[in-house]
């Protein structure tokens, strides 16, 4: 990952941007990262993989290192409250993203933990908050609690999370607030005729076994063209069988077990149902919580097929002949309502075309190799992503300074 100019521990400040002193905060946790991450590592490895922390922390110091670029080059202003549901995944970056960077133009900011992990949140804001000082607060309340007390007095409320559960939260809310969900999508990976399928297969690997699986940008569908099908199989097989297991703490380990019991749980109830398709895998140890990363083969994909979101090593394989059935379908129904990011592997010009229409699409690479903590990330699927202030709501790619500049007026300037 590639970092921006490093952020500058003091100044010179035009009206309207942010205060030196809340830049310096920012750049101390920033040295923190780079000189001294170990604490931080070490807690991130009770809920991830060795090297998705490592990726974690350097995400995190890009991110602020493109601090001050970012509300420069949006302008928003100035935030009395904001209120944010955090996730149960990435809780560094997530600090980043939305408490340290919206502290540059937000005055007080509070915070509510995911229950699944509570602890290693509150010990991770004690460790940063020794640091940076900055008026982020932690709440344990119940979501009832934060609800009253923080949530609807809040100009800005960020939720993270599911989609269901922000509508319940945004129902809550009145005109003006400026809310906005982030959830995740289908992320289909497409390999399409002219792919370089060892390519291909590499990219898939790393992207679906990411921290074993717990990413949101990790595809819930690879699509696979007819005449490619058996050689994708073939090598994704011979590249899973290659892996090794091992702890979180384990710097060689390529995954590791699944952390959360709803994600194991909904993974192995998928291949229950469809373990007459299995092609590799299959095998998880309920005592350890070790699932082994798994292909599953299905029919050919339609709107109507389900596609389920996995948090775990499940690769769910459907091949494909016609590109443009194939751009119909993933156009269409759940696949628009959950339309976030997509990748395609190969020559498919007419699907790219209808994918960048409704998704944020890479070409011959992940999503992960996109992932930028100062831009804009995700698509035009309402339970993806979306804006609302109460009267309009805008489904469309997600920063929080860019949304308060753009949907946020009543902002002091």
């Amino acid at each position: 990952m590639t970092s921006a100019p490093v952020l500058p521990a003091t100044a010179t400040v035009p009206e309207g941007t942010p205060d030196a002193r809340r830049l310096a905060a920012l750049r101390a946790v920033r040295d923190l990262l780079a000189d001294n991450p170990g604490d931080v590592h070490d807690l991130l490895c009770e809920i991830s993989t060795h090297r998705a922390a490592g990726y974690e922390i350097e995400a995190t110091i890009a991110t602020l290192d493109g601090a001050l670029a970012e509300v420069d080059a949006y302008r928003p202003g100035r935030v009395p409250r904001l209120a944010v549901f955090m996730p149960s995944n990435v809780i560094l970056y997530s600090y980043a993203l939305y408490l340290l960077v919206p502290a540059l133009y937000a005055d007080h900011l509070v915070f509510r933990p995911s229950s699944q992990v509570k602890d290693q949140m509150a010990r991770l804001h004690r460790l940063l908050a020794e640091h940076h000082r900055l008026p982020i607060e932690l709440t344990v309340a119940s979501q009832r609690e934060f609800v009253r007390d923080h949530v609807l007095p809040s100009d800005v409320v960020v939720f993270t999370g599911a989609y269901h559960n922000a509508e319940q939260i945004r129902a809550q809310l009145g005109p003006g607030q400026l809310f906005l969900f982030l959830g995740s999508g289908v992320n289909p990976f497409v390999v399409a005729p002219g792919a370089d399928v060892e390519r291909a297969v590499r990219d898939a690997v790393e992207i679906r076994v990411h921290n074993a699986g717990q990413d949101c940008l990790g595809p819930d569908l690879f699509c696979v063209h007819e005449d490619l099908r058996d050689a994708f199989l073939d090598g994704l097989v011979r590249e899973l069988k290659g892996l090794r297991y091992g702890p979180y703490t384990d710097p060689d380990a390529d995954f590791g077990p699944v952390f959360y019991d709803g994600a194991l749980e909904e993974a192995v109830q998928f291949l229950a149902r469809n373990r007459e398709r299995i092609a590799y895998g299959g095998h998880v140890d309920f005592r350890t919580r070790r699932m082994e990363p798994t292909v599953v083969v299905g029919d050919e994909v339609t709107p109507r097929t389900q596609v389920p979101e996995f948090f775990a090593p499940v690769f769910n394989v459907v091949g494909y002949r016609d590109e443009q059935a194939l751009a119909a379908t993933l156009t269409t129904g759940q696949f628009t309502e959950r339309a976030l990011g997509s990748s395609v592997y190969g020559e498919a010009p007419d699907l790219v075309a209808a994918l960048r229409r409704r998704t944020t699409v890479t070409l011959d690479t992940t999503l992960l190799s996109i992932d930028d903590g100062n831009a804009p990330f995700g698509g035009f699927g309402r339970m993806a992503n979306y804006i609302t202030d109460g009267e309009e709501l805008w489904a469309e790619p997600v920063l929080i300074s860019k949304a308060v500049a753009e949907h946020y007026p009543k902002a002091p300037r």
